[in-house]
């Protein structure tokens, strides 16, 4: 194998998607917490690494999955990366990942190594048991709180925010399985939106989307102490309007990919109101 064969194999098994809206996210969040430009770039770097090493190691640790049920779009699976080579540079990421968290704090550090911890205790084996949410649940939950330690008055996120930052996870779990059921059952995967079914699991994510805008308007009034800023109101409509319409979807039985792109925006759009209220993130 050639070095840039071996390069766009890690790249296509980092989960390109996933691995860049996350560090976009961290970043954004970093910056409307209001921190200096250069800890931002540095976190935004360490969480791209750390991004890329779950990505590598989902695929590395799927691999023969993958090659049973014929996933060509998977490197692995396709012979363009080896299992060895992703192992390898998966850890490398993790290790790289830890190391630029550290200069911005043992806080961010301590948080960044949970949140990692928890990303890869699903993808070594929760991602098979009905225990599936809770790395999620916990990851994202303590997401906001990389930003908030990393500033100069470091403290974790309020606890709005990590409500908010759950409830985002559990949207992108719930969501981001359907389009793999089946596969995923084929190869003895039975998390919890297996065991629930497609449409539950729809109603269920957007059932958290709507309750993680209403944390994050309702941290965006600081305890209602100041108005609620018009821009909060609007992310807050829009999150709303569409959490609403794909949950009326999923308790009409309709699936499909309509209904997972839907809930998906929803989830996105409270990503973005949770970045516009990121002033008052700090607990």
């Amino acid at each position: 194998m050639t070095i840039l064969t071996v390069t766009r194999g890690l790249w296509g098994s980092s989960h390109p998607g996933p691995t860049v809206v996350v560090t976009v996210l961290a970043a954004a969040l970093a910056v409307s917490t209001g921190l200096a430009v250069e800890r931002i770039a540095l976190l935004a770097a360490a969480v791209f690494l750390g991004q890329l090493s779950v990505g590598i190691s989902n695929d590395a640790f799927d691999a023969e999955r993958d090659r049973a049920v014929g996933r060509t779009d998977k490197p692995i699976a396709r012979g363009d990366l080896s299992v060895r080579a992703a192992w390898a540079a998966a850890i490398g990421c993790l290790v790289l990942a830890l190391l630029l968290s550290a200069p911005l704090g043992l806080g961010v550090l301590g948080a960044h190594a949970v949140f990692l911890a928890a990303s890869w205790a699903y993808n070594a084996g929760l991602k098979a048991t009905v225990f599936s949410l809770a790395p999620f649940l916990l990851a994202f939950g303590l997401f906001p709180s990389i930003a908030t330690l990393a500033a100069p008055d470091a403290a974790f996120a309020a606890g709005w925010a990590w409500f908010a930052g759950a409830a985002l996870g559990a949207a992108i779990h719930l969501t981001n399985v359907l389009p793999d059921l089946d596969d995923d059952a084929r190869t003895g995967i039975t998390g919890l939106p297996h065991r629930l079914g497609a449409r539950p699991s729809a109603a269920l994510a957007a059932t958290a989307v709507l309750a993680g805008g209403v944390a994050v308007t309702a941290g965006a009034a600081e305890w209602q102490l100041q108005q609620v800023p018009l821009v909060s109101w609007v992310f807050f409509v829009l999150v709303s309007a569409v959490a609403l319409l794909s949950l009326g979807m999923a308790l009409r039985a309709r699936s499909g990919r309509v209904l997972f792109r839907l809930v998906m925006l929803a989830a996105l759009l409270l990503a973005a109101q949770l970045v516009v209220a990121g002033g008052s993130l700090a607990g």
